[in-house]
């Protein structure tokens, strides 16, 4: 290598670095929704070290003296993401649309973050009567139950919502099954305003008898990704059908349990084990035809599915406290029996 290309590549080894540090901004605005007055609100902002040598943030400079910033105020390493916080102290009611400067070492112009939303004298509490949070969604509710339905039946189940968001938007059911339609109203959502989402089952379309389960997804505007966090539970029961002309009950089997609800205490365990009995006290044989949970976190082993008149048998639950920490909706198990009088039984869990 001769001295004029050693010259070079020293000159372009030096400049490297300083073309390629880079402050990026991962969410450089943010809408923080409602706060009331005089009640300070903070946003988040994330960023990354897209560099090849550590970054420093010499100064953050807030648009106006309400407005404070908290920033790291040490070197930053090659691809480290990093925080920004800034706080507004809500002192003038409407909305408010907030920016501040972030000068460093990592870009030769200032990064701008922005913070908006709206002061309002007063934030309605609305955790009582819409205490589910999907986005700017608020429901009364995150599961829908279609209980003892008998083959022919159309039921129907109301979701109440609020839009608690700055924005209008059309709210709307994702995921629907075929024997699920869902009706809103109004169409479109207002902000600061209520509406209803109507589904209704046909039950012609479920295809077995017991527990039917599915998950749907809310969705504010059509075309929204599907998010998991914003996921509605939704069980069927479809019952068996009996002819009442053609049944005798004086001959009929009947089920009885030793207990309905479990009460399970783990004590610092991670698994706990209970015992139900199941006794046939009537005159035919019990068939128990499905055993189903309606959530993760259990095991179940059943003695025997087919009673006869007298005769017993063990149900044995196993509740998991880990997974039952994950679950949304209730912990229950469901069996479906020949009984005319209870075809359908309910176990409900209470763990601790």
């Amino acid at each position: 290598m001769n001295r004029k290309q050693a010259i070079l590549s020293l000159f372009l080894l030096a400049a490297l670095p300083v073309a390629a540090q880079k402050l990026v901004a991962i969410q450089s605005t943010a809408d923080v929704g409602k706060t009331g007055y005089q009640q300070p609100v903070t946003a988040t902002f994330e960023f990354k070290n897209k560099s090849l040598r550590k970054l420093r943030i010499e100064k953050v400079i807030p648009d106006c003296s309400c407005t404070t910033v908290d920033y790291p105020k040490g070197d930053i390493g090659m691809n480290d993401k990093f925080q920004i916080k800034m706080t507004y102290d809500a002192r003038q009611l409407g909305h408010f649309n907030k920016q501040a400067a972030i000068i460093s070492n990592g870009s030769k112009k200032p990064v701008y973050i922005c913070m908006k939303g709206v002061v309002l004298t007063e934030v309605q509490d609305f955790s009582g009567t819409y205490p589910v949070e999907m986005g700017d969604l608020r429901l009364d509710k995150a599961e829908l139950e279609f209980d003892d339905i008998n083959r022919g039946d159309q039921q129907v189940q109301e979701l109440h919502i609020y839009n608690n968001g700055s924005k209008m938007c059309q709210p709307n059911l994702m995921h629907l099954p075929s024997y699920l339609t869902a009706i809103v109203t109004p169409e479109q959502l207002a902000p600061n305003r209520a509406g209803k989402i109507t589904v209704t089952l046909n039950s012609a379309k479920l295809h077995d008898y017991g527990l039917t389960q599915t998950s749907i997804y809310l969705a504010a505007n059509p075309g929204d990704k599907v998010s998991q966090d914003h996921l509605i539970g939704v069980s069927a029961v479809l019952l068996p059908s009996f002819d009442a002309s053609k049944t005798n009950l004086q001959q009929a089997p009947h089920i009885q349990l030793s207990k309905e609800t479990v009460d399970i205490n783990f004590e610092g365990k991670a698994k706990k084990t209970d015992v139900i009995d199941i006794t046939n006290t009537g005159h035919s044989d019990l068939d128990i035809s499905s055993l189903q949970l309606f959530t993760e976190g259990l095991k179940v082993s059943l003695g025997q599915r087919k009673l006869r008149p007298g005769a017993s048998t063990k149900l044995k639950i196993t509740a998991i406290q880990a997974e039952l920490k994950k679950v949304r909706i209730r912990p229950r198990i469901l069996m479906i029996v020949n009984d005319p009088q209870k075809p359908k039984v309910t176990i409900t869990i209470n763990a601790k």
